[in-house]
């Protein structure tokens, strides 16, 4: 099929898919679907499943979606602003060399199971997270703390090895929560924390259940729900019903953007689009052939019409991009007209690399809508440059993530990088792109290196420069934050500076 006839089919079946679909979402609506404010409780929709529930030994960010801000804390955290702001550490203080920083911590917490909180737990934590069994999914962060010290419970201590300009900005994300000493190990399944929030119970494949903390901490905050339940939906069709019906209170992360236009004359319904920072990409195997060839990767850059792409996948919401980088980021820049949608000249590119003919590869595509939606597209659009695509459908998290993401087992794949400014993942020897340019490493290296705001965003620009013409990836668009919820609930965030539900000022308006 060819892309403009993609275009015109698509366009059809889409209309038949979504008359057909919101005739199934309009159920009949139960007299109390809409309360909630009486006994204070939540049901929030979430499309993926976590794999476990403690977010500083797994990477998927659904783990920090249910746990972040909710169970777990850090020494500070980010606000839906995307500032840094203090939490278990009220303040701190950083040396003018930038290699010691020194918090002080709040008193009187205590973590769910009744353990008191203080400098040696959050050292505990931090050297649990940074040592040489440690698990945690970003253990770079603390690659630069030489060492840990408590002069006084209410006092720590990091030396560094070397400047870390991100190292407040890293302690604030759902990978350096402070976990305890007592119940680290269970963490994953029965979490405890310090946060307004207890865990309850988690039924495998349908729901994670939470209480209020009747002793939490911060007695500044007024928590607003006693109850909140995560619902896990992944089909977009029950989604759509379960908020239609009332069974879901909210789902701030809307799985079918075509149907985003069926709420807007709901009278107890809201939708609200707002920014994050998932940035769908289609990373390429760079030590596999013919991936291997620059070319080859621009000519497959050149073939993506992003804006068609956007279109039939995500019903037009999205963003395009050129880099590795989202709009909200400091120091972005628009590098959509680096390799710009031009298939005569992609061809001509796959004679010269030595492809005259096309070749064949698959795509290892996860099942979520957004990858393969695209992946289709984008078969499409590839075989327009006589390039055979064939897609297979792997299982996220658990497949993909060992496949692909452990095993770099795997030719491309699509998926939405959901860390904020996460450029430095290229610069990683066993990240999956299998991706190696020491200019950009050096880039990486001088940025984190410098206290100076405007200095490292220059440097990261041009970073951003080096992965748009070297093409590691397929840099395609940013996914919109598409929330619906009830409108008596308030409290949510609109953007998303980091994937999270932050449950803390959540309540229904009376």
């Amino acid at each position: 099929m060819t892309v403009n006839a993609f275009r015109t089919a698509g366009h059809h079946l889409l209309n038949r898919f979504l008359s057909n679909l919101v005739a199934a979402a309009i159920l009949v609506i139960p007299a109390n679907a809409f309360g909630g404010a009486s006994d204070k409780s939540l049901v929030l929709g979430m499309t993926i499943e976590p794999t476990g529930l403690d977010p500083t030994i797994a990477a998927p960010v659904a783990i920090g979606q249910v746990t972040w801000q909710n169970l777990f804390e850090g020494l500070v955290t980010i606000d839906q602003d995307g500032d840094i702001k203090p939490q278990l550490a009220k303040s701190w203080s950083i040396s003018s060399d930038g290699l010691t920083y020194t918090f002080k911590l709040q008193r009187d917490v205590t973590f769910h199971d009744g353990e008191a909180f203080d400098s040696a737990v959050a050292k505990a934590s931090l050297e649990r997270a940074r040592g040489a069994d440690s698990v945690n999914p970003q253990k770079r962060f603390f690659a630069s703390i030489a060492g840990i010290e408590t002069p006084d419970a209410e006092t720590l201590v990091l030396k560094l090895r070397e400047p870390a300009g991100s190292l407040l900005y890293w302690l604030a994300w759902p990978s350096s929560v402070i976990v305890g000493t007592r119940s680290a190990e269970s963490d994953k399944t029965t979490p405890v924390g310090t946060g307004p929030f207890r865990f309850v119970r988690w039924v495998k494949g349908d729901k994670v259940e939470l209480a209020a903390n009747p002793d939490y901490w911060n007695k500044e905050v007024s928590v607003g729900l006693q109850k909140v339940t995560f619902r896990f939906i992944s089909d977009p069709q029950a989604q759509a019903a379960a908020l239609k019906s009332g069974d879901v209170d909210a789902f701030p992360e809307f799985a079918a953007p075509e149907l985003v236009g069926s709420f807007k004359d709901d009278p107890n319904l809201t939708t609200v689009i707002g920014n994050t920072e998932l940035k769908v990409v289609a990373g390429m195997n760079n030590a596999r052939k013919p991936f291997d060839d620059k070319r080859v990767r621009q000519a497959l850059m050149m073939a993506v019409d992003r804006k068609t792409l956007i279109d039939g996948a995500w019903s037009g919401f999205g963003t395009p991009i050129g880099s590795h980088y989202t709009p909200n980021d400091r120091g972005f820049v628009d590098l959509t007209g680096i390799h710009p949608y031009d298939p005569e000249k992609a061809k001509a590119l796959l004679a010269e690399a030595g492809y005259p003919d096309g070749f064949t590869f698959m795509m290892k595509a996860p099942q979520m809508a957004y990858a393969s939606r695209s992946a289709e597209i984008m078969q499409a659009m590839f075989a327009e440059i006589g390039v055979t695509m064939t897609i297979e459908t792997t299982e996220f998290p658990a497949k993909w993530v060992q496949e692909v993401f452990k095993n770099a087992d795997y030719d491309i794949t699509i998926v939405a990088h959901a860390e904020p400014t996460d450029i430095d993942i290229y610069g990683r020897d066993s990240y999956y792109f299998n991706y190696k340019n020491p200019m950009l490493n050096d880039l990486i290296r001088k940025a984190e290196h410098t206290a100076d705001p405007a200095t490292r965003d220059a440097l990261y620009g041009e970073a951003q420069k080096i992965l748009a013409e070297d093409v590691p990836a397929l840099y395609l668009f940013v996914m919109p934050k598409l929330g619906v919820w009830k409108k008596k609930l308030e409290g949510l965030w609109a953007n998303e500076p980091i994937p999270s539900n932050v449950l803390t000022n959540v309540h229904w308006k009376e």
